[in-house]
């Protein structure tokens, strides 16, 4: 009787931390949203919602659209919204479909420096992204892909973290036998490709185009590089150019990283399924070298 008041009451123990832990880790956020909706001079005044006489003591009428329309009219923000929606679904689609089948060549095809290969692969993993920053600007130069959605893009179509990582989901996920029985049938190798090997490895797939998509909608330093008319300006570089020098309008800027983390998040709950599971299926099954 003792070990099992005992459990219930190291079970409410964790669930007061965690309940306290996420307070601490949704604030920020409450902030930002709160804050979108203030004017300048209520963002600092309190820390979430004006307090006032109106429902639940807080002034509702102090509240406002201001922030996004201004954000939406003034500042082009609805231009930097379809960049940034082109370059990562492009970016995305394109990575997550060169890694599959790099990985897929690098797993199951038999070929001389294949070996070889794989280690290249994995020590281009190790290599830091800001020391190519130099070398890919020298080289995008000489190809004329400056200030161009072409030369932001292509560098990152076969990211060698992708590649490795559709390696090790071939190798532990896809059977060689059913490879072999589409070929005995008369299956071509992009039709094997497509129609057998990536539905096997969905949850990787799904994992690794939300990883990219992120990565792209994210990105900060790639286009203050490699761009420079601000109408090519994706929503990262856009929200950059809204800090002013002496004086900063906080709640646009909240706004706007409010619209930008919108839809980040509405792609996260549509894949979340296949994101976690493509993030723990290496682990329960183990990597294989």
């Amino acid at each position: 009787m003792q070990n099992r008041e005992f459990e219930q009451f190291a079970r409410v123990l964790i669930y007061l931390l965690l309940v306290v832990v996420a307070v601490f880790l949704l604030l920020p956020f409450a902030w930002m949203v709160t804050a979108a909706f203030k004017s300048n001079e209520d963002i600092f005044s309190s820390l979430l919602l004006p307090p006032g006489a109106g429902f639940l003591g807080v002034a509702w009428e102090r509240l406002t659209l201001h922030n996004f329309d201004r954000l939406f009219a003034e500042e082009g923000i609805a231009r930097a919204m379809l960049n940034s929606t082109f370059y990562a679904s492009v970016t995305a689609i394109g990575a997550t479909t060169c890694s599959a089948m790099g990985g897929y060549a690098l797993a199951k095809f038999s070929f001389r420096g294949r070996r070889l290969l794989t280690v290249l692969v994995l020590g281009a993993v190790l290599v830091p992204g800001p020391l190519l920053l130099a070398p890919g600007y020298q080289l995008l130069h000489q190809l004329g892909l400056l200030n161009t959605y072409a030369g932001l893009i292509l560098p990152s179509l076969a990211p060698a973290f992708g590649v490795f990582l559709f390696r090790q989901a071939m190798l532990n996920s896809v059977p060689d036998e059913i490879i072999e029985a589409a070929r005995i049938d008369g299956a071509g190798e992009l039709r094997i490709f497509f129609s057998v090997v990536l539905p096997v490895v969905r949850p990787m797939l799904g994992a690794f185009l939300l990883i990219s998509f992120l990565g792209a909608w994210n990105n900060f330093v790639g286009p203050q590089i490699v761009l420079q008319d601000p109408a090519l300006y994706p929503l990262s570089s856009a929200l950059a150019g809204l800090r002013g020098t002496n004086f900063q309008e906080w709640g646009m800027i909240m706004a706007g990283t409010m619209v930008s983390v919108a839809p980040v998040m509405g792609l996260f709950l549509l894949l979340q399924r296949e994101f976690i599971q493509g993030l723990t299926s290496e682990v329960s099954r183990g990597a294989k070298p």
